[in-house]
């Protein structure tokens, strides 16, 4: 039985392993502690001899005395003392000991572990690691992990590093992959498996040139034949596996001197009667960090599975259990971890798939509804005399996704309940023209409307669109940040309104008296707009425009301004459904799922490197038929690591060598705001001919006299990423190209710019890139209340969709989860968002 360690000693024992691997990295110089090292030693073998812990003092004495043995074998005698060591011989003595601890550590102290007395074993669980006890009292699944026996401070420390803090912690610690347990015979080359069998023989053998390299063999059987097993460069194994010894074992199998060998990468001496690793089922591997091995996580987590698995409360309602034929929780933990077989395992991961979904989806719809019933909305009566009239003067008809997404914005604003909706379109599918029919509807009752955007130069378009869309609808009268117009199917002049944080002191305070005092119908702006200073008294529809890119705070703080104003987020970032209800579960959803008619195809091309120079004479064609151009770099500066092309140094390339005659300008995520407003502009009002960017120029940047979209470095980018930049052409009358430069793609990539070529849906391209990259790829942060999906995946469309049909069930049922049945959902809901946004 291993030895306990105090706490004082588990530190102690820490502190001699950054010590040892300080030496490491200084080179083995004994510099790493002040004195020396065998002066730290003989101190702490006076202070370990004052507490009377002679057993542990055994242990590593016998340890160092090893090392010093495998020291003498690099390098001929070796006195003790390790200052008496050279530099080679100390990095053998401190390796030794460093792996010797870990693989045999002193032991934790162990605290008894809780029981589950009476309790049935679940389905394909594994058997208990050992017999269960009582519980100790008071403790729960929040209380600390060291209530799991064999879980010291030291283990503890460690888990802590991995977000593993309580028993819950532990138990939903779930492993990354599962490798099978083959018989010997069925061993396939190559192939991560494993093996359980009884070792015959085992020994240290040397090996490699004059056998200095140090290994474990050992000849290992099971009823159908035998395996040599190697562990490399770890001989220390022949001390903890012994001959009869039943193991279990993790490697590959590969020809060596024409005898099978298995390559081990981990191993488990079994105690007997232990029928959790067993030919057919799978072997957990768990996420772990320095200084904590599988065997140590595996046996930790198969206590806390014995123990308190079958105390989990099931949280999930019994009539939903039962519609959608889910396994009980108190089974699906340990069937997850230690799986019969794959199909049982698949059935676990639903199980808990769902539940994380499920949480999710009630956490996102309280919020929803406590944000609708903290306070009343302003309903607006849809106007059918102000919306023909407005429509009906357009210069163009609306498409039937546009008229349907309209329809459901119209009838949300209608209810006393404000809207929580988000309306999602690709560049160019006229998501600013549904907004502006909202906000006149608004305006024609007599209240205030606002839209805000990201940044100032996707703000000053808006504001330019409503001048194109309103100004030629009557009189416009236009001042400096202001429009003024008047309409034929309303009874007052329309006020439209500009506030960024760039306009002078005396602007903003004009602008800000004029919302105050009701002068200002429609307000267009940046962050500007929800500073505190900055107050609407009739604020009844507010559009955020952009909608990912802000987040919850600045949502919340527009939400604020005014009676509770119904919200209408757009994003032109095509997000699949799945996606979108997991980041924006409290929104309903519209899509604008076509673009208008006469819209240009954008041709889509994917250039190799010898291609380059035609791409580039294209591009000048172009610009000599007076079209402007796009180059996108995947980089600011260049990248010894990265082999790309870098935006500063594309564009002093492009600027002297390419096209010294043309007018080439730059932007990048580094220059200050002003001045990238400043170079958009400048190449927005035509006086650039091409504009060099890093990937700042996906959103924010409409010129419709841009024909060209060449990005350097494509096999960079997801399919979303590609297709954003793409929409940055063919907004204008003019053909379009987009030209992916990709210098030495994957397959992966190839596959991925192929598909460019052939796809325009942005939102058909977003499912893929999903599929094939995650959701990582669609934004370049997690999202404010993304939950930690460790086991559902967002490709998982019907699960996710079940999770929030059951969750919308439960909700309209007991609203507020007070009814006795729901309070350990009530509770794990609020654990997962843990601020279920008190909006």
């Amino acid at each position: 039985m291993a030895t306990p360690t105090k706490p004082n000693q588990s530190s102690k024992l820490d502190a001699f392993k950054n010590i040892l691997r300080l030496e490491s990295q200084r080179g083995y110089a004994d510099m790493a502690v002040s004195g020396g090292l065998d002066g730290f030693l003989a101190q702490w073998r006076k202070e370990m001899e004052g507490t009377g812990d002679r057993q542990t003092l055994r242990h590593l004495a016998k340890i160092v005395s090893l090392a010093y043995q495998q020291a003498q074998s690099h390098g001929g005698r070796s006195r003790r003392g390790y200052g008496r060591l050279t530099p080679a011989q100390r990095g053998v003595w401190a390796r030794y000991i460093l792996e010797s601890l870990e693989t045999e550590p002193v032991a934790e102290a162990e605290t008894p572990e809780p029981t589950s007395a009476g309790a049935k074993p679940a389905a394909g669980a594994p058997p208990p690691a050992r017999g269960r006890r009582p519980t100790p009292p008071g403790l729960s699944l929040e209380s600390p992990a060291t209530v799991v026996q064999g879980v010291g401070p030291g283990i503890a420390a460690k888990l802590e590093t991995l977000g593993v803090t309580t028993v819950r912690d532990l138990l939903y610690h779930v492993p990354r992959r599962h490798v099978p347990i083959v018989h010997i015979r069925d061993l396939a080359t190559e192939e991560e498996q494993a093996i359980v069998g009884s070792v015959w023989e085992v020994g240290v053998t040397r090996m490699g040139q004059g056998g200095r390299l140090q290994a474990t063999e050992a000849a290992v059987g099971d009823e159908t034949g035998n395996i040599r097993v190697i562990w490399y460069n770890q001989p220390f194994v022949a001390r903890s596996v012994k001959a009869n010894d039943r193991v279990m074992v993790i490697g590959r199998m590969r020809p060596f001197r024409g005898q099978r060998t298995l390559e081990a990468s981990a191993y488990e001496v079994l105690a007997s009667g232990d029928e959790a690793f067993s030919p057919g089922r799978l072997v957990p591997v768990y996420p772990s960090t320095e200084g904590l091995n599988q065997r140590t996580l595996r046996r930790a987590v198969r206590r806390a599975l014995d123990t308190w698995a079958p105390r989990v409360a099931d949280f999930l309602p019994q009539e939903v259990s039962q519609r959608q034929d889910l396994m009980p929780l108190g089974e699906a933990l340990p069937g997850y971890h230690y799986p019969q077989d794959a199909a049982a395992r698949d059935r676990a991961r639903r199980r808990l798939a769902f539940d994380e979904l499920f949480l999710t989806q009630i956490a996102l719809l309280s919020r929803k509804r406590r944000w609708q019933q903290r306070s009343s909305g302003v309903p607006i009566a849809t106007d059918q005399g102000v919306l023909e009239g407005f429509l009906g003067s357009l210069p163009f008809a609306l498409t039937g996704a546009q008229r349907r997404t309209l329809d459901e914005v119209l009838a949300d604003m209608a209810s006393p309940v404000p809207m929580a909706r988000l309306l999602q379109g690709e560049v160019g599918s006229g998501k600013t023209v549904v907004a502006l029919a909202a906000m006149l509807m608004a305006v024609a009752q007599g209240h205030q409307t606002a839209m805000m955007a990201p940044t100032e130069i996707l703000a000053e378009q808006h504001f330019l669109t409503f001048q194109r869309l309103l100004g030629g609808l009557g009189g416009a009268t236009e001042e400096p940040h202001l429009l003024t117009v008047r309409l034929d199917f309303l009874p007052k002049p329309v006020v439209v309104g500009f506030l960024t944080g760039s306009l002078k002191k005396r602007e903003k305070e004009e602008m800000r008296r004029r919302l105050e005092s009701h002068d200002l119908d429609m307000v267009v702006g940046t962050h500007a707009l929800i500073q505190g200073e900055v107050g609407f008294p009739s604020l009844a529809l507010a559009v955020v425009d952009e909608q990912h890119r802000f987040g919850v705070v600045q949502r919340r703080l527009l939400n604020e301004k005014g009676r509770r104003p119904h919200v209408l987020s757009m994003s032109a970032t095509p997000i699949p459904r799945s996606l979108a209800l997991t980041l924006y579960g409290d929104l309903d959803i519209s899509v604008i799922d076509e673009l208008p008619q006469g819209r240009r195809p954008i041709r889509t091309r994917w250039a190799r490197p010898d291609q380059r120079e035609t791409a580039y004479s294209f591009l000048r064609r172009q610009v000599g038929e007076g079209r402007q151009a796009f180059v996108v770099c995947p980089l600011i500066d260049e990248s010894e690591a990265l082999q790309t092309r870098a935006a500063q140094e594309e564009h002093r390339r492009l600027s002297q060598e390419v096209y010294p005659d043309l007018r080439v300008g730059l932007l990048h995520g580094r220059m200050p705001a002003a001045k990238k407003e400043a170079v958009m502009a400048q190449f927005r009002d035509g006086e650039l001919d091409i504009l060099v960017s890093t990937p700042v120029v996906e959103v924010g940047v409409d010129v419709p006299n841009a024909s060209v979209m060449l990005i350097d470095g494509a096999d960079r980018f997801g399919l979303s990423e590609l297709h954003q930049f793409r929409g940055r052409v063919g907004r204008g009358e003019h053909s379009s190209y987009c030209i992916l430069m990709a210098d030495d793609p994957s397959e992966d990539a190839q596959e991925r710019l192929a598909l460019m070529e052939r796809e325009t849906n942005g939102f058909r391209l977003a499912d893929e890139d999903l599929r094939l990259r995650g959701p990582g790829a669609l934004f370049g942060t997690r999202q404010s209340g993304m939950p930690d999906l460790k086991l559902a995946q967002l490709s998982d469309v019907e699960l996710l969709t079940l999770a929030r049909q059951e969750a919308s069930l439960v909700l309209e049922a007991d609203p507020e989860l007070e009814q006795p049945e729901h309070a350990a959902l009530a509770e794990l809901a609020a654990r997962i968002m843990p601020e279920v946004e008190e909006e």
